[in-house]
């Protein structure tokens, strides 16, 4: 696990629902679990500062961590695609985006391009995005937060001329490599399933193991954000396995948890003035209070 990556996971599922602040120490205790040394913790944390992902603040010789607004919008959209359930209908438009950055801006235009493939959109052709999604209102929040004005077109379509709903899905994504990726998970999954089963009704899991099972289930799916549109059901394969294999995630996960959201408690430590009460229902399950898409 890259460190970035895995305190994203660790923000998202479970601090956030402690104040939203963490002691250094904790954090490093935290992801030492997964073998990063605390010096590559440290110098992450230092660079998601400097991104304006993180804020410090300091009480005495400790170090307290928290998200800022940036980082709290980056975590909030991925926990919401994480846990919601995705069944909803097309309605029938493309939304299109295209871009001329300028070469001099060539640092923006690669995050540009990681932004709209983290949203779902798909590459038809040079400078070219597309989805089927509603994602207008996330779109223009991109274009503000980045001055994009100049240099972007955004537009809705019900009609595509030159070609078919079906050259279009071929052009912007490799749904058969999604798929298959989908089984690797699935397969994973079944037998860890039955493993964890079993020691859970043995009491032979400990609370420690818990943690890094959900700790490693959620950071292993949440690759699935960067892969998968999140297409509606009508566009779609049939038997698409990523309904299988969220359907395995939510039963690994529900196993897990209790024992995981004691032993993110033995290890957290909170700031001596956060009074903030913690939200323990919603560590022990995210699902609660996520909007369902319908």
């Amino acid at each position: 696990m890259r460190p970035r990556s895995l305190m994203f996971t660790l923000y998202g599922d479970y601090i956030q629902y402690y104040g939203e602040e963490i002691w250094i120490g904790s954090l490093i205790r935290l992801m030492g679990e997964f073998g990063i040394s605390e010096q590559s913790v440290r110098g992450a944390t230092m660079r998601m500062v400097n991104q304006d992902l993180l804020k410090v603040r300091r009480i005495g010789n400790k170090s307290y961590y928290s998200l800022t607004d940036k980082g709290k919008r980056n975590i909030e959209d991925g926990v919401r695609r994480v846990y919601s359930i995705k069944n909803h209908k097309w309605d029938r438009l493309w939304r299109v985006l295209t871009y001329s950055i300028p070469e001099e801006k060539r640092e923006l235009r690669t995050q540009i391009r990681k932004e709209l493939t983290w949203l779902g959109f798909g590459l038809i052709s040079n400078s070219t995005w597309i989805s089927p999604n509603p994602l207008e209102e996330k779109v223009m929040d991109m274009v503000r937060e980045y001055h994009l004005e100049p240099y972007v077109f955004f537009f809705q379509t019900d009609s595509i001329v030159s070609h078919e709903n079906e050259d279009i899905i071929t052009r912007g994504w490799d749904l058969e490599k999604i798929e298959n990726e989908y089984k690797q998970f699935i397969q994973y999954c079944e037998a860890r399933y039955e493993e964890i089963k079993q020691a859970i009704y043995s009491g032979t899991l400990s609370n420690r193991e818990c943690f890094k099972e959900r700790t490693i289930l959620v950071h292993e799916y949440r690759k699935f954000l960067f892969k998968d549109p999140g297409f509606p059901l009508d566009l779609l394969p049939q038997k698409w396995s990523g309904i299988k294999a969220r359907e395995l995630f939510w039963k690994i996960h529900q196993l897990v948890s209790n024992g995981a959201v004691q032993f993110f408690e033995e290890c957290y430590q909170p700031a001596p003035d956060n009074e903030v009460l913690p939200n323990r229902e919603g560590a022990i399950n995210p699902f609660l209070g996520i909007n369902v898409h319908v």
